[in-house]
């Protein structure tokens, strides 16, 4: 088919996860009977195991289009606008490199968009895969950290997400290619490099969605599952995560200073850079840690003490704000060209 003929692209941004990649490679081939003229695009970031090979292996023999690329500047943005670079599809459907989607993934991905013109992109639930048993400090039915593991379960009932002030997860999200040529693709002063834990490329996409007026649907239909690493599974870990959250989050406000809940940074007080209404937090949050403590609460200690990371990465991001280079509007929109 040509290039310009595919309804829907599957972008996969990858960096040395060889074995993961094949097992979601090998599960998206089971939505060949979809009715949705569709490929997939693999972008390798720079790894230096089998990546390449697990994709080319794999193209002769598989059901629909299948594209390796390569590219060599490091950071997901710059995967992701490589791969925005080469398909020209309707439709842009975003997953991770370790994941399993069922068979119907990409009717309920596209479906909203091909019917409702006034849907511009979907999101999904996230489920896990655990790689290990889930540890008895983090709350198995329902988290607010379940975003360190990159989960997600809005429930089973479709909402607008700007209407409930909530985006999708990068790992399942679709997106019309239309709005993409609009606002641009994603920030490189943002999204990950490596195993860094820097972030927050896709928040901030949607921060310039939500200005444009644009209006997402949450499909719980399109769920996915999503393998969660014994590795991220630690404390240590979460507490980097969310240290790193607070570094992401003060470089995306001070682009966008008006927040997902309408807060304008900007005419709040602050104390040295930062909202003032903050340090209120933490401190509420470090006597509850403290409470926990006393009363042996662990689910209730962990969630406190990320949230104090979270506070420490911020005074960082701030801290370390003239030195950071920005994007122009403009440059965006032209790296998603």
């Amino acid at each position: 088919m040509r290039a310009d003929a595919y309804d829907a692209t599957v972008l996969i941004c990858t960096y040395n996860r060889a074995a993961l990649l094949a097992e979601t490679l090998d599960s998206l081939a089971g939505c060949s009977s979809s009715p949705v003229r569709w490929n997939v695009i693999v972008v390798d970031n720079n790894s230096d195991d089998g990546t390449r090979d697990v994709v080319t292996s794999r193209i002769g023999g598989y059901p629909v289009a299948l594209e390796y690329l390569f590219e060599a500047q490091q950071g997901k943005s710059h995967a992701l606008n490589a791969g925005l670079n080469a398909t020209t599809a309707a439709i842009v459907l975003f997953t991770d490199d370790d994941v399993r989607v069922p068979e119907g993934w990409i009717d309920a991905s596209c479906a909203a968009m091909l019917e409702e013109p006034s849907i511009d992109y979907t999101g999904g639930p996230v489920y896990p895969i655990w790689e290990c048993p889930c540890p008895s400090w983090l709350n198995q039915r329902r988290s607010d950290l379940w975003g360190t593991l990159a989960i997600l379960d809005y429930g089973p009932e479709r909402f607008i997400f700007e209407e409930q002030r909530r985006v999708p997860l990068g790992a399942n999200m679709a997106v019309r290619r239309s709005l993409i040529d609009h606002v641009g693709g994603f920030d490189p002063q943002l999204g990950r490099r490596g195993n860094s834990l820097l972030g927050q490329e896709q928040a901030e996409f949607f921060c310039r969605t939500r200005a444009a007026g644009a209006r997402g649907l949450y499909e719980p239909a399109m769920g996915l599952q999503h393998h969660v690493p014994a590795a991220r599974l630690t404390k240590d870990y979460f507490r980097r995560w969310w240290f790193w959250k607070g570094v992401s989050k003060s470089r995306l406000e001070r682009r966008h200073p008006v927040t997902e809940l309408g807060i304008d940074l900007r005419e709040v007080p602050t104390i040295a850079g930062v909202p003032r209404f903050m340090f209120g937090s933490a401190l509420r949050d470090a006597v509850r840690w403290v409470g926990a403590s006393v009363t042996r609460n662990t689910v209730e200690r962990v969630r406190r003490e990320m949230r104090l990371c979270y506070f420490a990465g911020y005074l960082k991001g701030v801290r370390g704000a003239r030195q950071e280079p920005r994007t122009t509007p403009a440059e965006m929109v032209a790296i998603s060209r």
